[in-house]
């Protein structure tokens, strides 16, 4: 858990259904940015105590714990009373499988806010102030009540959500982005472009190298950026990946982690300082020298006297 984490929760991802607007592709395994669509919601709620993810079993870039609902295709309330069963915290984060930008932020909005407004829960809401139920926070307790009032009058199966959070004390949360879910492929279209754009790129670059590496490590980007840069114009272009690759491999020696990556970073920032310096005095002695010569004289001309060929 990171230091910011709020107590212990845990979560539910469902990532099961057809996907018929998406001609029924494996929505969760669909790439944006690199990487799954469920490894991205998995990262968002890595803080979680436990994970429980709703659908049949398929790789994933951190451990979970599978559930299914009986029978499998029943809709989301019999889906998410399949993953309840596996829930023992007393919050639970309910999310769908298919949310691009949901980020460890939001969790830990959610979160805390179900703490503090005293709600049995909280939910986002879109773009159009619609409620975003599988991007919410709920106590456990409030969920199981209504599942059982809801099993034991109509059953679960084929209920919508909304039957279920209709009984709830609600509080909400207005977030387009981390609300925002891929139905179509024109939504996985537009969240891939969104990725790509110049705001965003270099954080999901880093966040889908990270991924694929298996590193969890946050570190301070902008150090590591200024490094290359001064690798770069202090000493030559191709010092700034070098060196950067050096600066990490420096940090895994000392144990790594973040303050490892900046003690690494600042003493390849200072060397490529002291030798940007030494070029510079390089030049300067260069130029006094050249200064304090004679000029060069032209051997080819003459010096006023008469010639060889004078007379």
């Amino acid at each position: 858990m990171t230091p910011n984490a709020p107590a212990a929760y845990d979560a539910v991802v469902l990532a099961g259904g057809g996907a018929r607007r998406l001609g029924g592709a494996d929505k969760p395994r669909v790439r944006v940015g690199g990487r799954a669509l469920l490894d991205r919601v998995l990262g968002a709620c890595a803080d979680a105590r436990a994970t429980v993810v709703v659908a049949g079993p398929r790789p994933t870039a951190r451990p979970v714990c599978w559930a299914r609902e009986d029978p499998a295709g029943a809709g989301p309330v019999a889906a998410l009373d399949a993953g309840l069963r596996h829930v023992t915290a007393d919050d639970v984060l309910v999310l769908s499988a298919d949310l691009p930008f949901l980020a460890p932020d939001t969790v830990r909005r959610l979160v805390t806010a179900l703490r503090s407004e005293g709600a049995e829960g909280v939910l986002l809401t879109d773009a159009d102030g619609r409620d975003q139920p599988l991007v919410a926070a709920y106590r456990t307790a409030a969920l199981r009540r209504e599942l059982a009032a809801l099993a034991a009058r109509d059953g679960l199966a084929g209920l919508p959500l909304r039957r279920l959070t209709a009984g709830l004390d609600l509080a909400r949360v207005p977030d387009p982005v981390g609300s925002f879910d891929c139905d179509t492929w024109d939504d996985i279209a537009t969240a891939r472009a969104r990725i790509r754009e110049h705001d965003h790129v270099l954080d999901e670059w880093i966040s889908a190298v990270k991924a694929e590496l298996g590193i969890d490590l946050d570190v301070d980007t902008g150090v590591l950026l200024d490094l290359a840069r001064d690798a770069a114009h202090g000493v030559a272009r191709p010092a700034a990946p070098l060196t950067t690759f050096l600066v990490g491999y420096a940090a895994a020696q000392t144990g790594g982690g973040p303050e490892a990556v900046a003690e690494a970073a600042r003493k390849a920032a200072a060397l490529a300082v002291r030798w940007a310096q030494e070029a510079g005095e390089e030049a300067e002695q260069k130029t006094g020298d050249d200064a304090g010569k004679p000029p060069r004289q032209d051997k080819t001309a003459g010096t006023g006297g008469p010639g060889p060929d004078a007379g």
